[in-house]
């Protein structure tokens, strides 16, 4: 197997080609892995439902989300707003003394390692988004591929190096190292320049401390969990109760509750009813979990919540390991009164990776912002159920300080891919809060550099007055210095 030496090597002498590639090549590029990675869809989902478990219809839509990433970063890369062109024209007569020429812009950091996904074996995985943002950004990426579908870890990373190779990317411009060890040595490489991560609390925070602990510190981006919480209000329980209960079976159980945006905690009314309506909704076929780890895991953190003093079952599920130890679950939905949630928050206030849930059924007049002020920190999503004349602009306020994504009558499982997604939140969800969805995410891989008094043949393209790159460019000519303000009552 390659050294990582030699892996890092090559990734570095691919940062300076990479650098200076033209967004339209670059563009191509990701359209070509795109292309690529439909086109062998069959093989490379057959590999996937072998090594996960996972179900074809959530794999093929997997694989198409994937592909539509890349577009979306290739459209981003030929736009050029993330660059973030500003130009100060040297102004003689500025308001604090005379002012250079001074132009700034993003250019691409170096390096990334990105730590692969097992619970999105393609959108989170080798060519998911981070790879994608990245790549779009001008960097090189190095991915530490999941234990859990090495195969097809492979074999994604084949498909696409071939693919960038054949649309003009410098050889190195992506690569696969496998194993902890490693990803860690990866991790201490002073050529990798920043790294992306979505997995465990636990191995998120040792990763970050490697990071962070380097000669050189780099920007580690971990998205490391999240309990999701559902705050319904009397009123939307009364309008649409059966709706609701649906909505949250299927949230809670969509591949075998083995999502971060998984609803893990929801507050209601004491009185909902909604007992059999759930019981019924989580009556599904049982799901295989992604390998034997997380169904042991599940299994402890389940017992543990249903354990704890006041809880009671609503929808026991089941857990049945098969004679390969693999792990094959239904939803549990568990509930505890408001009252004997408050002793022991701790116990259930932890993410549980799996289809189970907890309703904290929650006497009249219950404050919901006060609950989500002081129960939780950090989370990626918190969802709000209301109806027409319920008062929620505390809560919604609440919820902004607290998430990263505010959602309305709905559940946070299935993350739009789109411009303005924000799928990142404050510590213990991210490490950084900054998103992994969405285009806002390219920026986690640029760093800005002003060019003062730079003679034009020195400068990069995107900040040149011929603009060859046909990107946005904010200008301050000169002169305005002297009037700021002066519109304003």
């Amino acid at each position: 197997m390659t050294s990582i030496d030699t892996t890092a090597q090559a990734a570095d002498a691919a940062a300076r080609d990479l650098a200076d590639t033209a967004p339209a090549v670059r563009a191509k590029a990701l359209v070509a892995v795109a292309d690529a990675l439909t086109a062998n869809a069959d093989e490379l989902v057959t590999l996937g439902m072998d090594e996960t478990g996972l179900a074809e219809a959530r794999l093929r839509g997997e694989l198409k989300r994937t592909a539509v990433q890349l577009r979306l970063f290739a459209e981003t890369v030929v736009d050029g707003a993330y660059l973030d062109v500003r130009i100060d024209r040297a102004d003689p007569e500025f308001a604090l003394g005379p002012r250079p020429d001074v132009r700034s812009g993003n250019e691409p950091i170096g390096p990334v390692l990105n730590f692969a996904a097992g619970n999105f074996p393609f959108a989170f995985s080798v060519a998911g988004g981070d790879t994608a943002s990245a790549l779009a950004a001008g960097n090189p990426v190095v991915v530490k591929a999941h234990p859990g579908h090495p195969r097809l870890s492979r074999r994604t990373a084949e498909i696409a190096a071939a693919a960038l190779g054949g649309a003009g990317l410098p050889a190195g411009a992506l690569q696969l190292v496998e194993g902890v060890d490693a990803g860690v040595a990866m991790l201490k490489h002073p050529v990798v320049k920043a790294a992306s991560f979505t997995g465990s609390l636990r191995g998120g925070r040792f990763l970050a401390d490697v990071a962070a602990a380097r000669p050189a510190p780099i920007p580690f981006y971990g998205e490391l969990g999240s309990v999701n919480p559902v705050f319904a209000t009397p009123a939307a329980i009364a309008e649409r109760g059966p709706e609701f209960a649906a909505g949250l079976a299927a949230s809670v159980g969509g591949s075998a509750g083995q999502l971060c945006t998984k609803p893990g905690l929801v507050f209601l009314p004491a009185d909902h009813g909604l007992d059999e309506a759930l019981a019924a909704a989580a009556a599904v076929e049982e799901h295989r979990m992604l390998d034997p780890r997380i169904a042991d895991h599940y299994q402890h953190g389940r017992d543990a919540i249903l354990s704890a003093a006041g809880v009671r079952l609503i929808a026991p599920g089941s857990v049945r390991i098969d004679g390969d130890g693999q792990g094959w679950v239904t939803p549990t939905i568990a509930a505890v009164a408001l009252a004997d949630f408050g002793p022991h928050p701790d116990a259930l206030l932890s993410e549980c990776f799996g289809p189970v849930t907890i309703l904290v059924e929650s006497p009249a007049g219950t404050d919901y912002a006060d609950l989500l002020e002081r129960l939780f920190e950090g989370e990626l999503t918190v969802a709000i159920h209301r109806a027409d004349g319920d008062d929620v602009a505390r809560l919604v306020r609440t919820a902004a300080r607290r998430a990263g994504r505010v959602l309305f009558d709905g559940w946070p499982t299935g993350v739009a891919v789109t411009p303005a997604m924000q799928h990142g939140g404050p510590w213990p969800a991210t490490t950084l809060g900054a998103t992994s969805v969405g285009t806002a995410a390219i920026a986690r891989f640029v760093r800005a550099v002003a060019y003062q008094n730079a003679p034009h043949d020195a400068l990069p393209a995107p900040l040149r007055d011929d603009n060859p790159w046909h990107v946005p460019q904010r200008i301050a000519p000169a002169g305005e210095s002297t009037t700021w303000g002066d519109g304003i009552d």
